[in-house]
């Protein structure tokens, strides 16, 4: 239903790259150049500035970046509605997703969710828990799911699924010959750690200074943007990690990463949704939080 003009223009601005949205939409870059073109034309005014090798947004480009993404909430919306007169959900979910819950959650739900709303088209984005969080205020996803907390007032997080941070390291390593840790052991040890903005890192320094080792003490080697990258860091001997249970568990037999317990610290967390402050979502939001919900309570 939405207007393609208008489709491309709000990829061109999402991306601030016209080959970015050209990828985005399989499209060749001449054709997404074409097509802003013409909106400007119709227009009559210019919609981006592209001197000095950069794609900024026009006065006119922000005003219309603002209502081409409510026509498409509007047009998505009411895609909805029309297809609920038949009892079933149908049109685009554009969700976002910590890139945790995307690599170990998601993977495991959205199959069947798809064969219980086949008619629903998923759009899912890949960030961390402070990109989620943007993306969902910026009107870009319906949802979020998120590893941390979302740290403003005008959005509702919702517990959905438990987790735990657990330590790893390589099994070679002499902690692989002691059944228990301390956290004054971790003092002279090398991190490797999630990259700013992560759930997982904001959840892991609360927990680390409660237990009375302060981020000043302890060495940082790298900082990475994934778990997985973590695990293989960790496989390599370049440090030790905190991760995700659901990402060690198949990892630990093939013997290259060991873990083991630290008396004191304890490292529970939950996998939440995000979502506008207010009435719980309705429509296909409403439609994945349910979903989600009903089946993180069978795995429990």
């Amino acid at each position: 239903m939405e207007n393609f003009r208008l489709k491309v223009f709000r990829s061109v601005c999402e991306q601030l790259s016209f080959r970015r949205a050209a990828e985005e939409l399989h499209l060749s870059q001449p054709a997404i150049t074409q097509q802003v073109k013409a909106l400007e034309d119709e227009l009559g005014t210019r919609l981006f500035d592209r001197t000095g090798g950069r794609v900024v947004l026009t006065p006119a480009g922000r005003i219309l970046k603002k209502r081409a993404a409510e026509l498409a909430e509007l047009a998505a919306r009411t895609q909805e509605e029309i297809a609920a007169l038949s009892g079933e959900h149908s049109g685009l979910l554009s969700a976002g997703a910590s890139t945790s819950i995307a690599q170990y959650v998601l993977p495991r739900m959205l199959g069947d969710f798809k064969r219980q709303h086949p008619k629903v088209k998923l759009q899912i984005r890949s960030g961390n828990t402070e990109q989620v969080v943007e993306w969902l205020v910026e009107g870009r996803i319906s949802i979020g799911l998120i590893e941390g907390p979302a740290l403003r007032k005008d959005l509702r997080v919702e517990p959905f699924m438990e987790d735990e941070l657990v330590l790893l390291f390589p099994s070679g390593h002499p902690w692989s010959k002691r059944k228990e840790l301390t956290v004054e052991d971790l003092k002279g040890a090398q991190f490797l750690l999630r990259e700013r903005g992560s759930g997982t890192r904001r959840v892991l320094e609360l927990a680390l200074e409660k237990a009375g080792l302060k981020m000043r003490e302890i060495d940082v080697v790298m900082e990475l943007d994934s778990s997985e990258a973590i695990i293989s860091s960790v496989e390599l001997g370049l440090g030790i990690g905190f991760v995700t249970r659901a990402a060690v568990l198949p990892r630990l037999p093939l013997g290259k990463i060991a873990t083991a317990r630290i008396k004191g610290l304890h490292i529970p967390r939950n996998f939440s949704f995000v979502y506008p402050a207010g009435p719980k979502p309705d429509g296909l939001a409403g439609a994945l939080r349910k979903f989600t919900l009903e089946e993180s309570a069978r795995w429990r």
